[in-house]
């Protein structure tokens, strides 16, 4: 066990000299930072997102929507960049007063609905299209048993041991051991269940595989944190076998670069399909 000699103040106070390149992604206070107004386009959908795991989730869902030929899903994809604060804006608050990405706009609803926190912006639109979502209460039930299920559990994974394995300026045996036996909990939970079904809910892909698919399934596959042959994901056969399959729907390598400022794609923002044919 590494020496650590730090122990809490009475009082804890926000050093916000020392947060170095986390200062405008996390602050100890909610509201406004400073007045901006989002922008609009043109479609019925307006997402101000970016392209993390829980970004990938609404734009894969939404280019799953359209690929089935559901025209009131089109959407224009606003990049709100998380390390310069624009989450903080008067204009990202207003919609998501928790400002966190993504955040959803649905002006075609009068008055405008927003919608925010990325599982329940996966529910609203499978309920508003009817996709994606099984009408059967069992297999319902069973859906957003797993889509709450990843909501709990992400933040083991990525503000979890992501940050102390992957960011943290330090690294802390105790922290990264915790968190690192959590994930492989987890990644075991989910071997099990994929064992005995196709996909995460049962027999169907739906909201659940969306959600899950960008944290784990994209972790199995190399893509999070370096953290593969650290978590040996090698093992976990069927979870592989899932995220392989996943992996290969168009529409999910579609919504995967949507907002994305990273990597070998990158669609810094979306306003129109014919824009995914700009990057071949």
């Amino acid at each position: 066990m590494s020496e650590n000699t730090y122990q809490p103040p009475k009082v804890w106070k926000w050093d916000q000299q020392g947060a170095g390149s986390w200062s405008k992604t996390n602050r100890p206070i909610a509201g406004a930072t400073h007045e901006a107004t989002l922008p609009v386009g043109k479609h019925p959908l307006q997402l101000y997102s970016m392209g993390t795991p829980n970004g990938q989730k609404v734009t894969i869902l939404l280019e799953e929507l359209l690929a089935l030929g559901e025209s009131g899903a089109e959407y224009d994809a606003h990049l709100i960049r998380i390390g310069e604060g624009d989450q903080f804006s008067s204009g990202f608050v207003a919609i998501n007063p928790n400002s966190k990405i993504p955040a959803l706009l649905d002006r075609s609803e009068d008055p405008a609905v927003r919608v925010f926190e990325s599982g329940n912006i996966l529910l609203y639109l499978a309920e508003k299209f009817g996709h994606f979502l099984p009408q059967d209460r069992a297999a319902r039930t069973e859906t957003l048993n797993w889509l709450f299920w990843l909501q709990g559990s992400a933040p083991y994974l990525g503000g979890g041991l992501g940050h102390f394995y992957h960011y943290a300026p330090e690294k802390i045996e105790y922290a990264i051991d915790r968190f690192a036996m959590e994930a492989k909990r987890q990644l075991d939970v989910l071997d099990r269940q994929l064992a005995e079904h196709r996909y995460i809910a049962g027999d169907e892909y739906g909201i659940a595989d969306i959600a899950i698919w960008p944290w784990y399934g994209v972790l199995v596959q190399g893509g999070l944190y370096e953290a593969a042959e650290f978590l040996d994901v090698a093992s976990y056969k069927n979870l592989q076998r899932w995220a392989q399959e996943i992996g290969e729907r168009p529409a999910v390598q579609r919504g995967r670069i949507v907002n994305r400022t990273w990597g070998d794609r990158q669609l810094v923002e979306r306003h129109d399909a014919a824009d995914f044919d700009k990057l071949a």
